[in-house]
């Protein structure tokens, strides 16, 4: 099967994607990241004495922020009008890691995988800003889509 790129018009040049003759679905999209630290930062973030204060609670609410103004970061992504939002982020103490994982869902013409995605990648870039006075060697990894469901091309999971 061959796929064309659709942000890419006949002349070669980019430009967003027409999707007003597409049919509304309901569309999710589930990504995360990890970001991996010493023990002694996540002891400190897991404490709550962390100076800056509660790391994942900003981390979440910023991740949710850069889902909504998606659109506005990457260039040719669609205002879109999201109707959930999530970001959980989970503590694993025994690979010194924090996982986040973002959930997007909303009824409309186009995907909300970059979205997902965008949520997760700030969320991680939050802990990461918050706790760059304590360790700047952090890794953020594996930012990925888990899962896609709605629209024409179906659904995709991570096997």
């Amino acid at each position: 099967m061959t796929t064309t790129f659709t942000h890419i018009n006949t002349q070669g040049e980019a430009n967003m994607v027409d999707v007003s003759m597409k049919q509304d679905t309901i569309r999710i999209a589930k990504a995360e990241a990890l970001v991996s630290m010493r023990k002694e930062t996540l002891e400190r973030i897991l404490s709550g004495n962390h100076h800056k204060g509660d790391v994942f609670a900003t981390a979440r609410i910023a991740g949710i922020q850069a889902a909504k103004k998606t659109w506005e970061l990457i260039p040719l992504c669609h205002p879109l009008l999201l109707t959930k939002v999530e970001v959980q982020l989970q503590a694993l103490p025994d690979t010194h890691q924090v996982r986040i994982e973002s959930v997007c869902k909303l009824t409309g013409k186009t995907g909300v995988e970059m979205e997902a995605l965008t949520a997760a990648s700030v969320a991680a870039l939050t802990i990461y800003d918050m706790c760059k006075a304590v360790q700047k060697d952090m890794v953020i990894e594996y930012v990925r889509l888990l899962h896609k469901s709605g629209g024409k091309s179906g659904d995709f999971n991570v096997e």
